[in-house]
């Protein structure tokens, strides 16, 4: 079915829509409620690989050495796939999706996109189905269209954001948005949402992109953007990769910087610290262009760890600072400029400060080059590695906060849940919501300002005491009950959930959106079956 033909399904009566909805819910969430041996339906299975083995790509579909797509930087979930495809253009993809709806109900095939295969519970898992190495595919040239009033540039969805940012720069220009950690594919990233400390100003990447490319799941290739095939556009925007499998993506520009002054100082009062970062975040002009925080717990020594990058503003106050045992919270920021700018940007940075409730021997800064200051996650993903402290279980939890809520979620967490142990950074920052595009799939709370909380865990290997799996989960849990119980307005981020139940009250008044896309791009739920969203409507065929 094109595009087009798709697309009726928004025009049915809402009766007709409605039967239509019971029939997806009926072959996928309701499927283990039909009778076996009910005269109305058949089983027909399929053999996986059998089906796949006659097809020809000139890509490459490999049946061996594939455990590496068994498991995600998570390290939690081990599914193995019956395949994976390593294609070497769109058709590839498109082939294989088009494939496996062709085989109707009677396959039990899924298909799912990895791309550098970060994603924490399984998400880019398929198992026994098969999984699109993204990587794989990339367009021989990144396209730049410079002259316009607005730049931008062409990309493959599998190139990495670090990639990207070597290429921009060639040129003197940068995307706007990014992640904190670059190693990501642009694909992967676009079907989330894409936030770090950037947000603030731009939005998360997911604003920043102006069309895609997307392999739907009845395996039709369409270019979609606001004026071309928009319902699909923003349903792939941060779609959890639902809908289509995003394949080129069309990425906005600015001129880049060359250096940043980089920027840390700590807090005592945690309604002081929220508060600075509000009244930063409302700046229309003149700001800082990265702005995030974090929570500091039993940690000594701290301002000494930060020495080998940063330097204090007062050395002789820096080297008499205690935490005292207390729970600090520490803003980050950072300010972009030129080195013909320097002077300027000196002073702009020294006023923006004087607004600010620090705590005064905690002020630390740094300049580094724009690169260094971008790619700094790497940078200790290295020195992890190193230490074989890097292919651990990550068992990370990541929230949207509300304003209203922010204080008693801190109350319970950071002085209560989490208050004896940190097994990695908390990270908190707050973001403008109005500053973001609307009408795509990502999911946030309803209110113009929210904060993301993450949780950025990692589980030391056979460990059972606090910093081993089973303790972290089982904090983890108790964050999400309290979560739930409270009423909070809280949402997950890169959202993980088990039952229908649960994802209905994650999405809210946009589930039945998300059905109704669902129904018009995937309707035999074929594509990101490691979300648990939708179960392959796979068992059972009506006469």
């Amino acid at each position: 079915m094109c595009i087009s033909q798709s697309n009726k399904l928004f025009r049915l009566k809402p009766i007709v829509f409605k039967i239509a909805l019971v029939f997806l819910l009926s072959i996928t969430i309701n499927r283990d409620h039909i009778p076996s041996n009910s005269p109305s339906v058949a089983q027909t299975p399929q053999s996986p690989r059998l089906s796949l083995e006659t097809m020809r790509f000139d890509g490459n579909l490999s049946f061996d050495n594939i455990q590496h797509a068994s498991k995600d930087f998570g390290n939690r979930y081990h599914l193995m796939p019956t395949a994976v495809l390593y294609p070497k253009s769109i058709s590839n993809i498109a082939q294989i999706i088009k494939h496996v709806f062709n085989l109707g109900l009677t396959s039990h095939l899924t298909v799912a996109a990895r791309g550098h295969g970060h994603s924490l519970e399984g998400q880019a898992l398929a198992p026994d189905g098969v999984v699109i190495d993204m990587e794989s595919y990339k367009s021989p040239v990144m396209t730049f269209h410079t002259g316009e009033k607005h730049p931008y540039m062409d990309v493959s969805a599998g190139e990495l954001w670090i990639n990207i940012l070597h290429e921009s720069l060639k040129r003197d220009l940068t995307p706007k948005s990014w992640t904190d950690y670059l190693h990501l594919t642009v694909g992967g990233t676009l079907s989330n949402a894409g936030i770090s400390g950037q947000a603030f100003r731009h939005g998360p990447q997911i604003n920043n992109v102006y069309r895609l490319q997307v392999v739907t799941g009845r395996g039709d290739v369409v270019t979609c953007s606001d004026e071309q095939n928009a319902d699909l556009f923003n349903a792939a925007l941060g779609g959890l990769g639902q809908f289509g499998i995003i394949t080129e993506a069309r990425i906005a520009l600015e001129p880049a910087p060359t250096k940043v002054k980089w920027i840390r100082a700590l807090y005592s009062d945690f309604t002081t610290f929220t508060n600075d970062q509000e009244r930063l975040i409302s700046h229309s002009r003149g700001a800082f262009d990265y702005l995030e925080g974090f929570v500091v717990i039993n940690r000594t020594g701290l301002l000494n760890n930060w020495r080998s990058s940063f330097n204090p503003r007062d050395p002789v106050q820096a080297e008499q600072f205690t935490s005292d045992g207390r729970i600090l919270f520490c803003l980050e920021l950072a300010k972009y400029f030129n080195l013909e700018g320097v002077g300027e940007i000196e002073l702009e940075v020294d006023s923006l400060l004087t607004e600010l409730s620090y705590i005064r021997s905690t002020l630390f800064l740094s300049e580094v080059s724009y690169v260094d200051f971008l790619d700094r996650v790497h940078m200790s993903e290295m020195k992890l590695c190193e230490n074989d402290m890097w292919d651990v279980p990550h068992p990370w939890l990541n929230l949207l906060v509300p304003r209203r809520s922010i204080h008693s979620f801190a109350e319970e967490v950071f002085h209560n849940i989490v208050k004896d142990t940190s097994n990695g950074p908390i990270l908190i920052y707050p973001v403008n919501k109005s500053r973001w595009k609307n009408g795509t799939s990502l999911v946030t709370p309803d209110e113009n300002v929210f904060y993301l909380v993450a949780l950025l865990s990692s589980a030391m290997p056979y460990s059972v005491g606090r910093d081993g799996l089973d303790a972290i989960l089982a904090r983890n849990r108790r964050i999400v009950k309290f979560v739930g119980d409270s009423n909070l307005g809280i949402k997950q981020y890169l959202p993980h959930y088990t039952t229908t139940q649960e994802w209905r009250a994650h999405f809210g008044d946009k589930w039945e959106v998300f059905l109704r896309r669902k129904m018009a791009y995937d309707p035999l739920a074929i594509l990101a079956p490691g979300q648990r969203i939708f179960p392959r409507a796979n068992a059972f065929v009506r006469h």
